[in-house]
């Protein structure tokens, strides 16, 4: 079926070097799927990409991340994403049911942390420019998921 692209579909720009080496996407990604229409891949890579760089540079919440070289974490951020938003299950297979509140619970997240990584991630988010209406609800999901994440009062 032919279908027309969707209006509200803006494409980040290549010359940041997005788009280089994407990964292979199989014939099970739905074109409709969030993912897809926001561009797939690199602009998953490159948001994670520019939220662990903030993170890096943070050393009092970069001290939270239990791995010395964050570039694990930024991996199953990214995979954790793109399945979520209708990409490659590769989280899914690596490591099973996401459980972020098992996964988070180790670690003391109260209002501050939670707020750092909000800042994080909305700055990331505009460096991707995405159209009005998908960096709304990819924000809304962030928020969300920040506030459940929460564990500590203080």
């Amino acid at each position: 079926m032919n279908q027309l692209p969707n209006p509200a579909f803006k494409p980040i720009s290549l010359a940041d070097g997005a788009g280089q080496n994407p990964q292979p996407e199989g014939d099970d990604i739905d074109p409709r799927s969030f993912y897809s229409q926001v561009g797939g891949h690199p602009v998953f890579e490159k948001l994670c990409r520019e939220f662990y760089e903030r993170v890096a540079a943070d050393e009092e919440f970069k001290a939270m991340y239990p791995e010395a070289d964050l570039g694990p974490a930024e991996r199953r951020l990214r995979m954790f994403l793109e399945q979520y938003w209708g990409g490659p299950k590769t989280y899914q297979e690596e490591r099973g049911h996401p459980r972020l509140r098992m996964r988070h619970n180790p670690f003391y997240i109260g209002p501050n942390e939670r707020d750092t990584w909000l800042r994080y991630m909305r700055e990331a988010m505009d460096t991707l420019e995405l159209a009005p209406l998908y960096d709304a609800e990819m924000w809304g999901y962030f928020e969300r998921a920040a506030h459940a994440m929460q564990n500590r009062a203080q």
